[in-house]
């Protein structure tokens, strides 16, 4: 491979350090900083942003948008942003790179910080279509030339993965308000869960086509059921927040002609 080029890291919290020794293991000279000094084993510990630029690349892992713009300078050759945020900030700031002469690739990091260097760690990425240092990370997935496509993917992925813990917890809560173990009810609901993954490339399928008859089961069915849910957690002493809110938006699609229409139908709300 020859010799590798030199790497910064800024922002030392778990994943940045992840990111850092994973660097190191790689056979990169690594620059960190951190607002809060701190050392990290067979790195060089700068005392400033501006010393880090040196480096061939700079990579950002740090809390916010908020904090990483003040930090950014033409003096940055490339810049591997894994600052977690929202398409249109990734937008900005690959404009900002575009403006001033910089390389930037964008990434998300769909790990946590012990599975860095493990197959089990994905970087998406946007924008520039390759660098050599993602590769240190885990398996670089490269999602398209928007630079905002790799934080799409990302809280579209983590969307699914909030809304199906707090489902998860709204049933293990339930079930134990009449003394249910989770490890009596967990094994159903992985069951259930894997059945219901089955559906998905259909009503992705339907979403487009915008086609919503269904002799399977209507929304109206659902809505119904969903009012039985908010309200049997309300009877058992628990908050109804997340099953109340989901009839609301079913509701809605009801309400606005979607009764007799599958459940796909729901995104015609979400929509707008």
């Amino acid at each position: 491979m020859g010799i590798k080029k030199t790497v910064s890291v800024l922002g030392l919290g778990r994943m940045g350090s992840a990111l850092a020794k994973a660097l190191v293991e790689e056979g990169y000279e690594v620059t960190v900083w951190n607002r809060t000094p701190k050392a990290l084993k067979n790195t060089r510990s700068v005392a400033t942003p501006e010393e880090a630029f040196k480096s061939d690349v700079v990579v950002t892992c740090l809390s916010t948008y908020d904090v990483q713009q003040p930090l950014l300078t033409n003096e940055i050759k490339t810049l591997v942003n894994l600052t977690s945020g929202t398409p249109e900030q990734a937008r900005r700031t690959a404009q900002w790179a575009k403006d001033n002469g910089v390389e930037y690739v964008d990434g998300v990091i769909m790990a946590v910080p012990q599975q860095i260097r493990t197959p089990q760690a994905r970087i998406f990425f946007s924008g520039n279509e390759n660098h050599h240092v993602l590769q240190a990370f885990g398996e670089p997935v490269y999602v398209g030339e928007d630079a905002g496509l790799a934080a799409l993917y990302d809280l579209a992925l983590l969307g699914i993965m909030w809304a199906t813990f707090g489902g998860y917890l709204q049933a293990v809560a339930l079930m134990g308000s009449e003394g249910i173990k989770p490890a009596q009810f967990t094994p159903m609901a992985m069951s259930w869960l894997n059945e219901m993954s089955t559906l998905l490339p259909e009503m992705g399928a339907v979403t487009e086509t915008r086609n919503y008859e269904t002799d399977v089961s209507a929304l109206d069915i659902n809505v119904s059921g969903l009012r039985l849910l908010a309200e049997a957690n309300e009877e058992q002493g628990l908050d109804a927040t997340i099953p109340r809110a989901l009839h609301d938006l079913f509701e809605r699609a009801r309400r606005n002609g979607h009764g007799n229409h599958s459940i796909a139908s729901v995104i015609e709300e979400i929509r707008k």
